[in-house]
C-alpha cells in the first residue's frame, strides 16, 4: 500500500519534470533493516507505521514497524523533524543511513535524513491505543486494523510460514499442486496416493518444526501472552509418536469414562468435539488417530471395509489437543461395482457418472486427507477461538468486511 502510493507520486512528478539522476535510496523492509550487516552509512528507505514516538530537546526517537517483523526499527532524527503529524499509527517514509546502534537493545538504527508522513492518524480516534494490551475479544471488532498489533501480526506471519511449509512438504515428495472441485459440501479432502497415517504425522511435525525455526519470536509471543504453558504441551506432541485406535475402541473408552458428556457416546453416532478432546486427554495429550468409522457416517466415496456386522469404512481422523479433529481422510472406493451400487442406493448415479468414469477407465487404489489449517494454527499456538487465527473472520453480526 505504501509502496504503491509512493510509486504513483514518483511517476506523477517525473511526468512534469525531468527526474534527477541521483542514486536512489535502497528500499528495505523493517525485517531486512534489522538483519542488515552493512552499516557503512548506505542510504536506505523504510516505509512503515509509527509504533512509538519520543521527543527530547535535541533528538527525536521513533519506533516503526511494517508488519514484516515482531521487532520494530528505531529511527533517530534531529528534533527539527518533530511534527504534529508524527503520531502513533501514522504511516511514514523514512530515508537515511543505517548505522550501528549505541543501544544494547538493537544492533542497528536508522539515522533519518528525511521523514515524510504518508497517511495521518488521529491517535485519539484510533481504536488501538499505544502501550495498551488489548484482549483478543476487543480486537475482533476491528479485523481491518488488528493486524497492526503484535499478537495478530505474529499470527499472520506464522500463517504465512505454515502455508509455505505445507506446500514444501508435498513438493519435496514429488506431489503436484492442483485445485480440485468440491464433491460434497461437508467432507472435502485433497486427492492423492494411498496415504498412510504416518504421512499425516510427518506433515504435522515437519510443518511445526519449520514454523518454530523460522518464527521463534512470533510463536514465543503467542505462548507467553495467549497460552502460557502451551510450549510444553507442543513439545510433548512433537517428541512422542502419535497413537492409533479404532472408532469402536474410542466408543468403548468414552462409555467407560467417569465423565458426564452432553452427547451420549453410542456406536454408530459421530464423535462430538467433547468426545474428541476427552480421547486426546485420555491418551496423555498425545495426538491420536481414530480409524474405521461406521459406513453410515461417511460419504459415498470412502472405501467399504466389508467387515459386517459392524459395517465400517477405511476412514481416519487425527485428534489433537485444544481443537479435537485436525485431519480427516480415507481410502477412496476404487472398485467400480461397489461404488455404482452405493450411488444407486442414494439416487446419485446420474449426477456422479463422471465420478464412475474415473473407476471405469484405469482406476487405481488411492486415498486422500485434508487438514483444517486454522485448527492447525490453534493447535500449535494454543489459541482457543478460531476467529483469532483468521485474518478477516466472518461470523454473526460481523460481516461488514
Amino acid at each position: 500500500m505504501l509502496g504503491a502510493r509512493c510509486l504513483f507520486r514518483a511517476l506523477r512528478s517525473c511526468s512534469s519534470a525531468p527526474c534527477p539522476r541521483h542514486r536512489p535510496s535502497s528500499k528495505l523492509s523493517v525485517r531486512d533493516a534489522l538483519g542488515s550487516q552493512n552499516t557503512s552509512r548506505e542510504r536506505v528507505k523504510v516505509q512503515a507505521w509509527i509504533r512509538s514516538i519520543r521527543s527530547q530537546k535535541e533528538v527525536l526517537f521513533l519506533h516503526v514497524n511494517d508488519g514484516s517483523s515482531l521487532e520494530s526499527l528505531q529511527v533517530v532524527a534531529d528534533s527539527s523533524f518533530d511534527s504534529r503529524e508524527l503520531t502513533f499509527g501514522s504511516s511514514v517514509e523514512v530515508q537515511g543511513q543505517l548505522v550501528k546502534s549505541l543501544s544494547k537493545k538493537q544492533n542497528v538504527e536508522l539515522k533519518a535524513e528525511k521523514i515524510e508522513v504518508i497517511g495521518n492518524c488521529d491517535a485519539k480516534a484510533f481504536p488501538i491505543k499505544y502501550k495498551e494490551r488489548h484482549p483478543l475479544e476487543f480486537l475482533r471488532q476491528y479485523p481491518h486494523l488488528r493486524c497492526r498489533t503484535n499478537v495478530l501480526g505474529s499470527i499472520l506471519r506464522i500463517r504465512s510460514e505454515a502455508t509455505a511449509a505445507i506446500h514444501s512438504f508435498f513438493k519435496d515428495r514429488g506431489f503436484v499442486h492442483i485445485h480440485t472441485p468440491v464433491i460434497t459440501s461437508n467432507d472435502c479432502e485433497g486427492a492423492g496416493e494411498l496415504f498412510q497415517v504416518e504421512v499425516m504425522e510427518d506433515l504435522f511435525k515437519a510443518t511445526t518444526m519449520t514454523v518454530l525455526s523460522n518464527c521463534p519470536e512470533d510463536v514465543e509471543l503467542c505462548h507467553k501472552f495467549i497460552a502460557p504453558g502451551h510450549k510444553d504441551r507442543l513439545e510433548h506432541m512433537l517428541k512422542n509418536n502419535f497413537l492409533i485406535i479404532s472408532y469402536t475402541e474410542a466408543i468403548e473408552i468414552l462409555k467407560k469414562a467417569a465423565h458426564s458428556f452432553t452427547f451420549t457416546p453410542e456406536w454408530g453416532t459421530d464423535l462430538q468435539t467433547e468426545h474428541e478432546k476427552y480421547l486426546v486427554k485420555h491418551c496423555g495429550n498425545i495426538p491420536v488417530f481414530v480409524t474405521n468409522y461406521p459406513l453410515a457416517l461417511k460419504p459415498f466415496y470412502m472405501r467399504d471395509n466389508e467387515d459386517g456386522p459392524q459395517h465400517t469404512v477405511a476412514a481416519v481422523d487425527l485428534l489433537v489437543p485444544v481443537v479435537g479433529e485436525l485431519f480427516g481422510g480415507s481410502l477412496r472406493e476404487e472398485r467400480y461395482h461397489v461404488l455404482e451400487q452405493r450411488l444407486a442406493r442414494s439416487g446419485l448415479t446420474e449426477a456422479y457418472q463422471w465420478y464412475l468414469d474415473l473407476r471405469r477407465f484405469g482406476s487405481v487404489p488411492h486415498g486422500g486427507f485434508g487438514m483444517g489449517f486454522e485448527r492447525y494454527l490453534q493447535c500449535i499456538l494454543g489459541v482457543d477461538n478460531i476467529k483469532d487465527v483468521i485474518p478477516f473472520p466472518r461470523f454473526t453480526h460481523s460481516c461488514l468486511l
